[in-house]
């Protein structure tokens, strides 16, 4: 038999970190094993659906390398594979039928009361104590008794009749022998007065119809298991194997992450860090985004600022899973080897931000110069700092960038914070307590740098070295501390008062720039100060 496994997200919203490790997990296991990993969009909720959100769904599968076996197509226009349509919305038939078959075995009935009848009984049950049990008392028994009803204007929904007696047993890959009383169960609406049917049914429908061997998802879940234990067996189909995650919780918290309460999220200092940074670079590269949509609770708000794939992936594997007590890093290929659900953890796993960055950053040490440099130039270009394809001299800055920020640049979008190595010299911008502390307010600012500028006039070859060997030669003849220059120097030709090397920072903008940069410098504070 062939292991077949399936994500099935609701286009309701953008893809949900939570949902991805479940997607990964599901994705893990069907490649492990040789099997089929099929990507379908349970969209039966009209109501909810955004259709726009159904691209970045798909587009952030691509990014992350979860690729489908089965499902829609890239543009999600259309489905592919041989148990489509991929779509519930385009299998409404099939869930009638099924529908029809639950009503001529009595395993569902038509009901025609009406929400505030039922309203009124939950209120009573309520009220006394007790949990409350529909008592079918507008059940339609017949044809006749359902004329009756209809003669009244009454409309029927279609109910599942469950068991009111015994106990629903099944076996959890994760979670082990779980038992829930079928008096507990409602009597679950399967199609509304309309004909459209629910997610419980065709969802079972759906994965008899496709095959699913392994039905992998979150906890949240659990609780819905008997009543579609109790649709698959009354429609004759095989039951699948069923796994329940652990849910993804909020950060410091065990409560569910979810992405209705970024304002309780932005309270922990690491979340807000990075959500303020990726705020920073989609301002930069001109963004149009809003809060609801583009935060770390969603996955395309890593894509947006450069994070890696792999990093992503590599951070959520752990959350809910691991190998051994140290172990942390893992490749894809890792990953797909070691992976099984006997590993995966009952408790919930908090997500928690910095641990995310650090992955990144180890993940990013990894690649090369090269490599760096063709993710940070797509930011550079989108920010309209050098151009779309770079020039030969473009790229070959931005290596000397990157190889002398270092480990500083943990996410292709830090680049930007390196603003002033790419735009023009009239165009570079000052921090202005910076500028106030080190050159306005320093008295001996000006002339220190008008003075070292015509050492730097001079200066050949313009190295990195030269130019360290230039200044401690200037600093020793002065009788200061480098401290003096140095920071006065940085501001004048960055904006900045920190940053990389600040040797390596002169000669990679070279010569005329850096002597630009500190005379354009020089007047701004002589007009500062004569203000």
């Amino acid at each position: 038999m062939t292991l077949r496994t399936r994500f099935a997200p609701s286009p309701t919203g953008y893809l949900h970190i939570g949902g991805v490790r479940t997607a990964l997990f599901n994705w893990l296991l069907a490649r492990q094993s040789g099997g089929q990993f099929i990507l379908r969009i349970d969209d039966t909720d009209a109501q909810r659906n955004v259709r726009e959100a159904l691209q970045p769904i798909l587009d952030g599968f691509r990014w992350l390398g979860l690729d489908w076996d089965e499902g829609p197509t890239e543009d999600g226009a259309g489905s592919t594979g041989p148990h489509g349509p991929y779509f519930q919305s385009q299998r409404q038939s099939r869930y009638q039928a099924a529908v029809k078959h639950l009503l001529a075995s009595g395993h569902a009935y038509r009901d025609y009361a009406r929400p505030e009848e039922l309203q009124q009984m939950r209120a009573e049950a309520e009220k006394a104590g007790k949990t409350f049990v529909y008592n079918r008392q507008w059940m339609a028994e017949d044809d006749a008794q359902a004329a009756k009803f209809e003669a009244e204007g009454r409309q029927a929904v279609v109910r599942l009749k469950m068991p009111r007696e015994g106990t629903c047993v099944f076996d959890d890959l994760i979670r082990g022998r779980v038992e829930f009383a079928w008096a507990a169960e409602q009597d679950h609406v399967i199609q509304r007065a309309d004909g459209s049917c629910l997610y419980h049914l065709a969802s079972v429908v759906d994965d008899a119809e496709m095959k699913i061997t392994h039905v992998v998802r979150a906890v949240e879940h659990l609780s819905n298991t008997p009543r579609q234990i109790f649709i698959a067996q009354a429609l004759g189909y095989e039951l699948p194997q069923y796994a329940h995650l652990p849910y993804v919780a909020e950060p410091g918290g065990t409560a569910k992450l979810s992405k209705r309460k970024l304002s309780k999220y932005l309270k922990n200092k690491d979340f807000a860090d990075l959500f303020e940074k990726g705020q920073a670079i989609a301002a930069r590269i001109g963004l149009a985004h809003d809060a609801d949509t583009f935060n770390p609770v969603l996955v395309d708000f890593y894509r947006e600022i450069g994070f890696l794939p792999d990093a992503l992936l590599n951070y959520l594997l752990l959350l809910g899973w691991s190998w051994d007590d140290s172990r942390e890093h893992f490749s894809r290929e890792d990953m797909i080897e070691l992976f099984s659900l006997a590993r995966v953890n009952k408790s919930p796993a908090s997500f928690d931000p910095q641990k995310l960055l650090t992955f990144q950053a180890r993940w990013m040490e990894q690649l090369s110069i090269e490599q760096k440099s063709s993710m940070c130039a797509t930011f550079l270009s989108r920010a309209g700092w050098i151009a779309d394809p770079p020039t030969p001299e473009q790229m070959d800055r931005l290596r000397h960038v990157i190889q002398a920020a270092g480990d500083r640049i943990k996410i292709a979008g830090d680049i930007l914070d390196y603003d002033y190595m790419f735009v023009s010299d009239a165009s570079m911008t000052y921090d202005e307590k910076a500028f106030e502390r080190r050159l306005v307010g320093d008295p001996q600012a000006v002339d220190l740098l008008k003075d070292f500028a015509t050492r730097l006039q001079a200066l050949e070859p313009f190295a990195a070295s030269s130019i360290e060997h230039c200044l401690k030669s200037f600093v020793e003849e002065r009788s200061i501390k480098i401290g003096q220059i140095i920071h006065a120097l940085r501001v004048a030709v960055t904006g900045k008062p920190v940053g990389f090397g600040m040797f390596e920072t002169i000669a990679t903008l070279g010569k005329e720039s850096t002597l630009r940069r500190i005379e354009q410098t020089l007047a701004k504070v002589t007009a500062a100060r004569a203000d």
